[in-house]
C-alpha cells in the first residue's frame, strides 16, 4: 500500500509540472502522457487514501480532510484543463474524453461489481462448507457416544446376565 502523503505529493507533483508543460507546449496533443500521468497519480492519490481509511490508522477526520483536499485539488485542475481545451478550440475533444471516462468508468463498476459477486459467492460457499463440515463433526461425536453406550450397555448385560 502506498502511503497517502506520498500519494498526495505525486499528485501535487504531477499537477505542477502539468500546468508548467501547458505554459511552453504548442498543442494539447503533446501535454497527453503528462495529463494522463496526473489522472493516474489522481487516481493512486484516490485508492491510497480509501484504504487508509479503511486501514483505521489516524483520525477520520486527518483522512477525510486529506481525501477531500486532494480530490478538491485535482477538481480545480480539471477544470482548468477543460478551459485550455476551450481555449485552443478542442472543446469537443474535451467531451470525447469525458464520454470515454464516463465509459470506463461504468465498465470499472461492472467488473468491481462482478467481483465483489465473486467474493460474496466464495464467502458463501466457504460458509456452507464450514456449516458442513461442523454438522459432520457432531454427527460423528453423536456416533462416538452412541457407540459407548451401546457397549457399555452390552457390558453391562453380560455383567448381570440380563437385559433381555
Amino acid at each position: 500500500m502506498i502511503d497517502p502523503l506520498t500519494a498526495l505529493a505525486g499528485i501535487q507533483s504531477a499537477i505542477s509540472l502539468v500546468k508548467k508543460a501547458a505554459k511552453v507546449a504548442n498543442d494539447l496533443g503533446s501535454l497527453a502522457p503528462m495529463i494522463g500521468k496526473m489522472f493516474d497519480a489522481k487516481s493512486v492519490a484516490t485508492k491510497a487514501m480509501l484504504e487508509a481509511k479503511r486501514s483505521k490508522k489516524g483520525s477520520n477526520m486527518g483522512t477525510a480532510l486529506q481525501i477531500e483536499m486532494a480530490l478538491d485539488q485535482a477538481k480545480v485542475f480539471e477544470e482548468e484543463l477543460k478551459m485550455l481545451f476551450m481555449q485552443t478550440g478542442k472543446i469537443d475533444v474535451w467531451n470525447k474524453i469525458k464520454a470515454r471516462q464516463a465509459e470506463m468508468d461504468r465498465d470499472d463498476a461492472k467488473e468491481i461489481s462482478a467481483l465483489k459477486a465473486e467474493e460474496k459467492k466464495a464467502k458463501e460457499k466457504a460458509d456452507e462448507m464450514t456449516e458442513i463440515a461442523l454438522v459432520i463433526a457432531i454427527l460423528c461425536f453423536l456416533m462416538f457416544f452412541a457407540f459407548i453406550g451401546v457397549n457399555e450397555l452390552i457390558d453391562f448385560c453380560k455383567k448381570t446376565r440380563g437385559c433381555v
